[in-house]
């Protein structure tokens, strides 16, 4: 019987800073000793993206930053920083601004119909785990729906609760609609809180 013992590291406190900084440094172990090459990131505002491009060298990783759908916040047409969108492109960063894969036309419905779409229980299966668990596997689903990493790669998707970055996850990823092709490997880092 083979088994297989790595450490996964659990967050105790909300550390918006100390928790991204960490979560990025491991992941980039990770990702370097496992010969992960895409690591896909969550990031609302620019903070994360800004922390991963201090962590994670652009040209030696296939970084994919996630933001959230145009029009998230009430009034405003989106929250991430353009500077930082522009000089993510120019450093060879890809950047996805779309529907959310388990959100879009199912977080209508919920809203329409009073009822729980599959995209609503799945999403709120996956916050059984934390927040980030949840976006972890949208933004993987996200970044093979766009063609920045292929169906049957392992990625690292690195998310959060609220602000900054408390999650990372291995995924075999996959394309929005072949859903449940998609693997959760392993816990890399998760809040408690």
């Amino acid at each position: 019987m083979m088994m297989l013992e790595e450490k996964t590291v659990y967050f105790e406190k909300f550390d918006e800073e100390k928790n991204t900084v960490k979560v990025l440094e491991l992941v980039r172990e990770y990702a370097e000793k496992n010969n992960i090459r895409s690591i896909v990131i969550a990031s609302t505002r620019g903070f994360v993206a800004e922390k991963a491009l201090e962590i994670l060298d652009p040209e030696r990783f296939n970084i994919i930053i996630v933001t959230h759908v145009s029009w998230f916040r009430e009034g405003v047409k989106q929250e991430f920083n353009e500077d930082l969108h522009s000089n993510l492109i120019e450093r060879g960063v890809k950047v996805i601004t779309a529907a959310h894969a388990l959100g879009g036309i199912c977080s209508a419905v919920d809203k329409k119909y009073g009822g729980l779409s599959p995209g609503g229980l799945i999403a709120n299966v996956l916050r059984t785990f934390c927040e980030g668990m949840k976006v972890a596997v949208e933004i993987a689903l996200m970044a093979t729906d766009a063609g920045y990493v292929k169906p049957g790669e392992d990625v690292i998707a690195v998310a959060g609760t609220g602000r900054g970055a408390d999650t990372a996850v291995l995924i075999t990823a996959t394309v929005s609609r072949r859903f449940f092709d998609l693997r959760v490997k392993k816990i890399l880092a998760k809040p408690i809180y």
